[in-house]
């Protein structure tokens, strides 16, 4: 009992910069498969619901490759498609297109425009 909640928080806290590809798919597949019985559905239920063959279904939870479109349909029916998102977060502006666009912005005014402030200015 303790060993298995010991590998759940490993699993959980998995650091996935220092695994292999192969190990990084199929600690997925386990999330996956996790998610779908936390769903209560069969892997011919989830199939059918998204359109994808059995086959397909149980590559994904066993970590073997499987396309793009085939793990969005099923973390569609996983109702986890949201999780895409925090995939690759919008990471803003650049270094070097901050620099150019600060090279934009106004350092000083010109004074022109402005009317002959000097004429008004008094002692």
């Amino acid at each position: 009992m303790v060993k298995s909640i010991l590998n759940m928080f490993i699993i959980m806290f998995m650091n996935f910069i220092d695994t292999s590809d192969d190990e990084v798919l199929a600690e997925l597949g386990r999330r996956l498969r996790r998610e779908r019985l936390n769903n209560n559905l069969t892997r011919a239920a989830l199939a059918d619901q998204v359109g994808l063959s059995q086959d397909t279904v149980r590559n994904a939870e066993t970590g073997r490759n499987v396309s793009l479109g085939s793990l969005i349909r099923i973390l569609r029916g996983l109702n986890r498609l949201d999780q895409v998102q925090d995939l690759l977060a919008e990471s803003g502006p650049s270094p070097v297109a901050l620099a150019r666009e600060r090279g934009r912005l106004r350092q000083r005014a010109s004074g022109s425009g402005s009317g002959n402030r000097e004429a008004n200015w008094k002692w």
